[in-house]
């Protein structure tokens, strides 16, 4: 669904990708994962048109995008929810949510995305006429994800959905996040709890200062000694 070649991206003089590949084929979620630093948002917002690249090349679907702007991205269905959430404060629940449905024409098919999003965050049901400022973080973050499945992807790339969120409100973010995929909707992922990135995911990418360093199944890189050494420690402390 998505093939990502030889991506260089540079901040100035300064080079963020070192010419990075990578792919994910429909139904799976992919993660990258990586320390701060590393290009995990920089690949995700050039895949999504917010970045140009220098070098390099993405195809959604068979089709160059890489030059593409990022609206006609999104109308293709590749969405982008970006790290830290980004809802208009001002702006109702109901009103966010009907922000991400400006590709949508057809009035009954926004109507039914929107139940869509109620069935699936009842949370954002219960809060429909408040503004999205008074939101806790928790359920800003499901009213990201909501407004970007008002777009009806086909692929849903997320920057770190569990970011400043309780342990409790992590688990229900990445279970929903399975129901998501289960659903159909293929999913790109970049998080910083790469332990729960890794028990949902089916392959991941092993990002360092703008390299791929290791990929794999999610499953062979949760038993790789390196990974649990630099990414899951407290974990194997934990287990140990």
């Amino acid at each position: 669904m998505l093939s990502v070649k030889n991506l260089q991206v540079y901040y100035g003089a300064i080079q963020a990708l070192h010419g990075i590949s990578f792919e994910v084929n429909e139904g799976e979620i992919v993660t990258l994962i990586g320390a701060n630093g590393a290009g995990k948002s920089t690949s995700l917002r050039t895949v999504s048109g917010l970045i140009r690249p220098r070098v390099g090349t993405v195809e959604f679907r068979g089709r160059d995008i890489t030059r593409m702007p990022a609206h006609r991205i999104v109308q293709m269905g590749l969405v982008h929810v970006p790290e830290g959430r980004r809802v208009f404060p001002n702006l109702t629940v109901t009103e966010n949510l009907l922000m991400g449905a400006y590709v949508q024409k057809d009035r009954r098919k926004v109507a039914e995305l929107l139940a869509n999003v109620f069935e699936r965050f009842p949370r954002l049901k219960e809060r429909e006429k408040q503004e999205a400022g008074t939101l806790s973080g928790g359920e800003q973050q499901m009213l990201a994800m909501g407004r970007g499945l008002m777009a009806s992807p086909q692929l849903l790339i997320l920057d770190e959905p569990s970011m400043g969120l309780s342990p409790l409100l992590v688990e229900e973010i990445f279970r929903i996040i399975q129901e998501i995929n289960q659903r159909g909707t293929t999913v790109l992922l970049v998080e910083q709890n790469a332990f729960m990135a890794l028990s949902i995911a089916h392959r991941a990418y092993v990002l360092e200062t703008g390299t791929i360093m290791l990929s794999g199944s999610a499953a062979e890189l949760q038993a790789d000694p390196r990974i649990r050494s630099a990414y899951l420690g407290d974990v194997v402390e934990e287990t140990a």
